[in-house]
């Protein structure tokens, strides 16, 4: 059992690394020529600058531009204040000028060959149906979609024009990821019963922006075009700067964060989205006006089969709370024979069928190997971009760019499912009914009857 142990981390961190970093990953930037159209520079709008971009998305892009050929040319925001930033912000990091553009229209005119979308979350599927159709190849953050309306909507578009599209759930590029996906497709971990996920903070000012908040005029930005197709409502400078606060411009937690936890439940098990979902949550201590709850529990039933049958599918247990940051954040897989803890890293036999229980039934005991799954380098030195995850994530995206009409470690489909499942919880907490997806309607369905806002 050692060896066989030894073999699959050995073949696990040689193999995944070609995985998670695309087909070209071993290419130096000669290399590239040998491409069709690599001698071509990749110019690349920036459509939301926003503080996602500038700590993170920006500097992985940056770390990567130069040996694959790319250049960010433009900045697209309607808040004159940010395109002032993300010219300041581009000036330091790479010495460099950027174009403005006070809206899309003026960014499609612009003809970018990609964009990285980076706007409100219920903003994100929309701007990506905007952008395919433009002729932009796409880098969206998550949430892809907040409704099943503007989810349907970009993934309409995203098939018609076949763009390369990475959604920005990061933990498709980490290495630990793509062992563990490796070693549960194996059949070594044995069958997925179970799955816990929290995520904890404690932080009264998360998602509060009270000093822009009180800064911002409504004059220096575009509160009808922020809105989309979203109801209309007087300007609210809260609901422009904390939306992640706010339905129906964010569903909060489920969005930002069960969004990248929930995503690893659908990769690992091959199922695009829950059979059903319950909820529960409230505002219990940040009375702040929000709409959004500070502290939620969802249980989810996945499975093969439509209805539940006895030995079939699993269960996924989701909390997270923000007002006391005990437990931190977990992703744990169990089997029978034991746990995976994607945040340790570490697969072992804990809770798994010993060899006293299995004989008092006749059985054999299941107890895991304990190891530990090779994880992602950490890069050092002055040009390290972003964290590795949001690194390999990126270069992912350009490498499938460049290679051309290749598909991305989180292609729309991901983001399509991840959607679906934020929308069922979102679904089952703002009506108290179990949620369910109807394939035909492509709709989230509570209570009977189709979830809107």
């Amino acid at each position: 059992m050692k060896n066989s142990r030894r073999d699959f981390i050995k073949k696990s961190a040689l193999g995944v690394a070609g995985i998670t970093l695309g087909s070209t990953m071993n290419m130096s930037a000669k290399s590239y020529a040998n491409i069709i159209g690599s001698n071509d520079k990749v110019r690349v709008g920036i459509l939301g600058f926003s503080n996602r971009f500038r700590g993170a998305l920006g500097k992985s892009f940056l770390k990567y531009a130069k040996e694959i050929n790319f250049e960010l040319f433009t900045v697209c925001d309607i808040w004159n204040r940010r395109r002032d930033e993300g010219q300041a912000w581009y000036k330091e990091q790479a010495g460099g000028d950027l174009r403005t553009a006070r809206n899309t229209d003026e960014l499609w005119s612009q003809k970018p060959d990609a964009v990285i979308i980076s706007t409100a979350d219920f903003q994100h599927a929309l701007h990506t149906a905007e952008a395919v159709r433009a002729g932009c190849d796409v880098y969206v953050e998550k949430p892809f979609a907040e409704t099943m309306d503007d989810a349907n909507f970009a993934l309409k578009a995203a098939k018609e024009t076949n763009k390369v599209i990475q959604v920005g759930s990061q933990r498709r590029s980490g290495t630990n990821y793509h062992a563990a996906y490796d070693y549960i497709k194996s059949g070594k971990f044995g069958k997925i019963i179970a799955v816990e996920m929290t995520w904890n903070v404690n932080q009264p000012g998360r998602w509060r922006l009270p000093q822009l908040t009180r800064e911002i005029r409504e004059q220096d930005t575009d509160w009808k075009r922020f809105l989309m197709n979203r109801p209309y409502e007087p300007w609210d400078p809260r609901k422009y700067l904390e939306y992640r606060l706010f339905w129906p411009y964010s569903s909060g937690i489920p969005g930002q964060w069960m969004a990248h936890q929930i995503d690893t439940v659908h990769w690992f098990s091959e199922l695009d989205y829950p059979r059903s979902v319950v909820a529960n949550g409230g505002i219990y201590m940040w009375n702040d006006g929000r709409t959004n709850y500070d502290t939620m529990t969802a249980v989810f039933d996945y499975g093969h089969a439509k209805e539940k049958e006895p030995g079939e599918g699993f269960q996924v247990i989701y909390s997270s709370r923000q007002n006391n940051s005990s437990g931190g954040t977990k992703e744990w897989y169990f089997s029978n024979g034991g746990k995976l803890d994607l945040d340790t890293n570490i697969i072992n036999n804990d809770g798994g069928l010993t060899e006293r229980h299995a004989g008092d039934m006749g059985m054999k005991p299941f107890m895991l190997d304990t190891f530990e799954l090779p994880k992602i380098s950490v890069e050092t030195g002055s040009d390290t971009g972003s964290d590795p995850l949001t690194n390999a994530h990126m270069k992912n995206w350009m490498d499938c760019v460049r290679a051309g009409n290749v598909k991305t470690n989180a292609p729309v489909e991901a983001g399509y499912n991840h959607s679906i499942a934020d929308i069922m919880v979102t679904a089952a907490l703002r009506t108290g009914q179990r949620a369910t997806f109807d394939e035909k309607q492509k709709q989230v369905m509570a209570g009977g009857k189709v979830f809107k806002y």
